[in-house]
């Protein structure tokens, strides 16, 4: 496989159609290698538009979707950013290549530590990945944040998450049930919210959080 012509490929023929035109983030794209972050019995589908089995129900998410959501955070060299589930950590190192800081909660171990060596290895310093279970309550001792990210689904945005954000700070995640949910842009302005629909897209729901129930009896 030529790698070189398969990222573009990706880039060109899967992100920029789906409306990720930021420069800097097409920049990204290109210099943070996915293949590194994809487990080697996968990497032939490194550049595929499709999610990949990362075992114990987890998927890494599709690269249009992880450039999409980077796009949507419009992180800021000075942000401190959450991410909620690292999964793979590809996702995390682009956002620690745009932050002053980045923390990302990730429930499952093996993950954490796989991720932790290859953010490692790409000399990522201003990047933390840590283990912990009930991601929909973030990380409260270690707030405010600029901008908080969920790489799952949650029904609706948690008001515990809304107590960890700086004033002119947001919160990006996919709200609502199958087969209805949007990314959701949440900016906090005084005590004040404001709520943005940016676009369709259905997502497992946040790894290590509870499920609760659909309907009341």
């Amino acid at each position: 496989m030529n790698v070189e012509q398969a990222r573009f490929n990706m880039i060109e023929q899967q992100i920029r159609p789906w409306d990720v035109l930021d420069a800097s983030v097409l920049q990204l794209l290109s210099l943070v290698r996915r293949e590194d972050f994809v487990p080697a019995s996968l990497r032939a589908l490194a550049f595929m538009d499709t999610e990949l089995p990362l075992g114990g129900g987890r998927l890494a998410l599709a690269p249009r979707v992880e450039a999409r959501l980077l796009q949507e955070l419009r992180v800021q060299p000075t942000d401190r950013v959450l991410e909620l589930g690292t999964g793979t950590g590809y996702l995390t190192a682009l956002l620690a290549h745009q932050a002053k800081e980045v923390l990302s909660l990730e429930p499952s171990t093996e993950l954490a530590e796989a991720a932790r060596a290859r953010l490692r290895r790409l000399g990522l310093s201003r990047v933390e990945v840590r283990v912990a279970e009930g991601l929909d309550a973030g990380c409260p001792s270690e707030g405010p944040f600029d901008a908080i990210v969920a790489t799952g689904s949650l029904a609706l945005l948690p008001e515990t998450l809304k107590a960890q954000v700086r004033e002119g700070g947001r919160i990006l995640l996919v709200e609502g049930h199958e087969p209805m949910m949007r990314a959701v842009l949440w900016q906090r302005q005084g005590d004040q919210w404001s709520r943005s629909e940016r676009f369709d897209i259905v997502l497992p729901r946040l790894a290590g959080t509870t499920p609760k129930p659909e309907f009341a009896f």
